[in-house]
């Protein structure tokens, strides 16, 4: 029987790969043409429908080698994409990109579109001519050049470091939605329960790898049957080497070996799936390549830090912890697994791109803007690790901007990086906007009024 890690690593790769949907289009091409061929030979259409043998080859083998160009222009688009991904976005991202579902239809169409043009051209014959196939290839041409128009659009738009951004944060919090019920977890008291002594047993895995997810459900479910109590040493995003020990089972009658390790999915790189902190890696990835002194973007980081922002504002209303207890439908601790705290999101969100962007005053202004308002919106308990970044971020200014006049404005506050209100015309404009419902500087009569 085929493992549960097994079976994750099988679905990631048929996410990721590019190749089975257009094997399936083949298939459905070959088997629509063999349709169409049975409904030629049944129904007579009438003689404006009907083509010539001559003109039925001449139509079928244009669909095909239009077909076999398209299908080699898209692999040149996909070419370029990952030159330009790995050049000035982030190598990670490339993983997302691969399982694009409009990118597979495309291919799937053309690849469709060709044998069942092949397989129409190949049965042309002097006394019979596939009228009705012929007519469906060219719907299906047409058909494939709107994908492709619309494959185009999508290329051209969406590789913006922007929209990259959006499409990676998005994926992000989709992941942190499924899950924050197991960041919930149990009351804080509970991940003091940490079995004591020694572990019956050590699960260690066979080849390295980073784990890329873990069946939690069904870890616990292998402890209630063994009534044992399962520790994961390392978490989700962690890579291990070769035999290193991911699972201390506490119990005097532990599971099997192999079914323990079948339930930890590792591989070469990790995966959003359950580490939604791979997504702010992503994110932080192309903040700073932005600010490579090869690149230097600053506004391109700037609207990176955007969707961090968002991003670390989700993970502030969740209770995170270092390690988390779960447990079975009696309340007895099953599993206990390792987490991230909130000090640790927050360093990975804001650390590199203070340090590569130190010295751009529109990166200083949007990041500082960025912690002001985590700030006011966290939980008291997340407070102290926001105001060391702060901190951290002053001492870099006067660092790196010796004359007061640059220190002063590379620190304030400012949400669009240089260009926007400072928080102390936010703050001041704030009561303003409570009072009469519209916009700063904008009267109830609609006239344009200036700043008190």
């Amino acid at each position: 029987m085929i493992s549960w890690a097994r079976a994750f690593k099988i679905r990631q790769y048929l996410k990721g790969s590019l190749w089975v949907l257009p094997l399936g289009g083949c298939i459905v091409g070959v088997g629509a043409a063999q349709f169409s061929l049975a409904l030629d030979q049944a129904v007579q259409l009438p003689p404006g429908w009907q083509y010539s043998p001559s003109t039925a080859s001449t139509v079928l083998a244009t669909v095909v080698g239009a077909m076999v160009a398209l299908l080699g222009f898209v692999v040149t688009v996909s070419v370029l994409v990952v030159q330009q991904a790995t050049g000035t976005l982030s190598p990670r991202y490339m993983r997302l990109w691969y399982r694009d579902r409009l990118q597979k239809v495309v291919l799937a169409s053309f690849a469709g579109t060709f044998t069942y043009a092949f397989s129409l051209l190949r049965r042309i014959e002097s006394t019979f001519v596939p009228d009705i196939g012929v007519t469906v290839a060219g719907v299906a041409v047409a058909t494939s050049l709107v994908l492709l128009l619309v494959y185009v659009n999508r290329f051209t738009h969406n590789l913006r470091p922007v929209a990259v951004a959006a499409a990676v944060a998005r994926v992000g919090q989709q992941a942190l939605a499924i899950q924050a019920e197991a960041l919930v977890g149990e009351p804080p008291d509970s991940i003091d329960r940490r079995p004591v002594g020694k572990p019956s047993a050590t699960i260690r895995t066979v080849g390295g790898g980073a784990i890329q997810a873990i069946a939690g459900k069904r870890l616990i479910e292998a402890a209630v049957r063994s009534d044992c109590v399962l520790v994961l040493i390392h978490g989700v995003g962690d890579f291990l080497p070769d035999d290193a020990a991911v699972i201390e089972v506490f119990g005097a009658s532990p599971p099997q070996e192999r079914l323990l390790r079948g339930l930890v999915a590792t591989g070469t790189e990790r995966t959003i799936e359950q580490d939604p902190a791979f997504a702010m890696r992503i994110l932080v990835d192309i903040a700073i390549r932005a600010l490579s002194p090869a690149v230097n973007d600053p506004t391109t980081a700037v609207q990176v830090i955007d969707y961090i922002e968002d991003f670390l504002h989700s993970l502030a209303a969740l209770p995170l912890r270092p390690h988390y207890a779960l447990t079975d439908s009696r309340g007895r601790t099953r599993l206990i697994l390792p987490g991230r705290g909130w000090t640790e999101f927050l360093s990975l969100a804001v650390t590199e791109i203070r340090l590569y962007g130190e010295t751009s005053p529109q990166v200083c202004r949007r990041l500082r803007a960025a912690l002001d308002g985590l700030r006011d919106g966290a939980p008291e308990e997340h407070r102290a690790a926001i105001s060391s970044e702060l901190a951290t971020l002053d001492a870099s200014l006067d660092r790196n901007f010796t004359d007061a006049a640059g220190r002063a404005f590379a620190g304030q506050s400012d949400r669009q990086g240089i260009g926007g209100r400072s928080r102390e015309e936010e703050v001041a404009w704030a009561p303003t906007q409570r009072a009469s419902g519209v916009g700063p500087g904008l009267a109830t009569s609609g006239t344009i009024t200036p700043p008190a």
